[in-house]
């Protein structure tokens, strides 16, 4: 009678469920990783959208006034407080470079500060990449 009630008892084994266990965390091994730099590429539309904002502002302002400026207010562009990167602007003569630097730990949350800078030409550069570093 005992073996016979014990048969018709449904469910898992502990084997099945470590089993099932396992393949959940292999899946999120390979998972995570991916979510990251996904992530992470995404923060960085933020750098390539605004520079790309004050090259176009640069560009107007050279051909009012005949130079470039430093000042980012003075060319229309506006920053969000929250910003994820701090922006500058260097003019040397006829040129100028703007640099957006992620704000400490970086946009990934490590010491690898994420860097993009834009020039007088639109040549667009991510001189210190967190995606990979």
């Amino acid at each position: 009678m005992f073996s016979r009630l014990h048969r018709s008892q449904k469910g898992f084994t502990l084997i099945e469920l470590m089993i099932v266990v396992v393949i959940i965390g292999i899946l999120a091994a390979m998972a995570i990783p991916r979510f990251m730099t996904a992530s992470t590429k995404s923060k960085q539309s933020e750098a390539k959208q605004i520079l790309k904002q004050v090259y176009v502002m640069e560009q107007a302002y050279f051909q009012e006034n005949g130079a470039y400026s430093a000042n980012l207010a003075t060319i229309g562009v506006s920053v969000m407080a929250q910003a994820r990167y701090a922006y500058t602007v260097v003019v040397n003569g006829a040129a100028f470079t703007a640099t957006a630097n992620a704000a400490d730990p970086g946009i990934d949350d490590d010491a690898t500060a994420d860097t993009w800078t834009i020039d007088q030409t639109g040549l667009l550069t991510n001189t210190v990449n967190d995606v990979t570093g």
